[in-house]
């Protein structure tokens, strides 16, 4: 099958689109200067867009398209892939609520995993997330965010690899939040750290980037000990970035301690 084109999507999206006039037309969609005067572009350069040599569109090229063409979200990111190879701009919109089916999702898990935002807070959780991390519902709502947990002063009580954990979290939050656009969420949080923890003052300026990745995690809990998981990161789809982080327990003794954890919470 070939791939799909500029052009072609172009073409095809124009075609689907229903004209307000109730006049007769030989073609079906809107007419390419109807399209053109929409986006407030020349008929020309709209028409030679279509014929495959009218250049690479700008970012605000492309999102007047998006509006003429009447393009719902997933459409409008196929427009920029064809003609940038990369998604477009994020829109600077709240995270999306979590959905009873995502919260469904996490509850059929049985092992921990929770929602986060790009701003690393955490939205929603499941049972084995309490038994093992802690329970999310006893602590304020601000301090439901990763990053104020790994730099706790703390932290050290419960993550035995905290500097590990401290660095690929910030490097990871980096990647997030560039992705998601500026917010005034992302730089007060930067700021806070900043005056609160010379751990994050120091990370922050050796600027590491990296993404989630799968990687090892190692917590100690009491009665337990040290417990070993493998955490992998799934954006959600259909959300304003919203990511789902599961905690897999990475040998027999995690898993054992796993159960034992969610027992005694039951109890």
């Amino acid at each position: 099958m070939a791939t799909t084109t500029l052009p072609e999507f172009l073409r095809v999206r124009r075609e689907r689109l229903h004209p307000v006039s109730t006049e007769r037309r030989r073609t079906p969609g809107l007419r390419r200067e109807e399209v053109a005067a929409r986006a407030g572009v020349s008929v020309t350069w709209y028409t030679w867009l279509e014929q495959g040599r009218g250049g690479v569109p700008s970012d605000d090229v492309l999102e007047r398209l998006a509006r003429a063409l009447e393009l719902d979200d997933t459409n409008r990111e196929m427009l920029f892939l064809l003609a940038h190879a990369r998604p477009p701009p994020r829109r600077h919109t709240p995270p999306a609520e979590v959905t009873p089916t995502l919260q469904r999702v996490l509850d059929n898990l049985h092992v921990p995993a929770f929602v986060k935002t790009p701003t690393f807070q955490i939205v929603a959780w499941n049972r084995a997330a309490v038994a093992v991390i802690g329970d999310y519902t006893a602590i304020p709502e601000r301090d439901r965010n990763m990053l104020r947990r790994v730099f706790h002063p703390e932290a050290a009580k419960f993550l035995p690899h905290g500097d590990d954990m401290r660095r690929t979290c910030l490097a990871a939050f980096r990647v997030d939040i560039a992705r998601a656009g500026a917010s005034e969420e992302a730089a007060a949080l930067v700021d806070e750290l900043m005056e609160a923890s010379a751990d994050f003052r120091q990370l922050w300026a050796e600027y590491e980037l990296y993404t989630h990745g799968v990687r090892y995690r190692r917590l100690v809990r009491p009665n337990v000990g040290e417990l070993v998981f493998e955490t992998s990161v799934f954006s959600v789809d259909d959300s304003d970035g919203l990511s789902m982080f599961v905690f897999s327990p990475a040998d027999d003794a995690s898993a054992r301690g796993v159960e034992q954890l969610l027992r005694e919470l039951g109890e």
